[in-house]
């Protein structure tokens, strides 16, 4: 596998339809007119992805009240997000992409650097995305620490 084709400012978010930790259907295309951070992580419950949902969590209140919509992705399955939301007190959506073809599609899955080993898999990125559904910052390889903090400083928030 070859490394992902990244998006860059500008380019239309790829749309998508997934099943959420609560059962329902989550597309993007119904979060039209709002700003929407979409952040994917590697997998619900582990101490690094853990550590990154709370952040997103404890900033969700100032986030929304600048107009921004969070959603978490992963291939987890929604079993496995609802436990993670009922562990951790999650307050937005989560979804589930089991196929990765979302991930792929934001190139957010592929090959990456892990303990100085090549590895496939979900490469922890955010996307910050306007209100017509297009991509304004494509951020990879984020830190699960601090990831949330520098970016409400770069969306001039703080």
């Amino acid at each position: 596998m070859t490394s992902p084709t990244r998006l860059g400012a500008g380019e239309t978010a790829p749309d998508f339809a997934l099943p959420t930790d609560t059962g329902e259907t989550l597309t993007l295309k119904e979060l039209r007119g709002r700003k929407v951070i979409l952040y994917a992580y590697p997998a619900a419950m582990t101490p690094g992805c853990t550590k990154q949902a709370c952040d997103f969590r404890d900033s969700l209140a100032s986030l929304q009240a600048a107009g921004y919509e969070v959603v978490g992705i992963s291939p987890d399955k929604p079993e496995k997000l609802a436990k993670f939301r009922e562990r951790d007190a999650i307050t937005f959506p989560l979804v589930s992409d089991g196929d990765k073809a979302v991930l792929s599609a934001y190139g957010a899955y592929g090959e990456k650097q892990s303990y100085g080993r090549t590895i496939t898999g979900v490469i922890r990125s955010t996307f910050v995305i306007d209100e017509e559904g297009r991509i304004e910052r494509a951020l990879y390889n984020v830190k699960a620490t601090g990831h949330v903090a520098k970016l409400r400083r770069d969306l001039g928030l703080d």
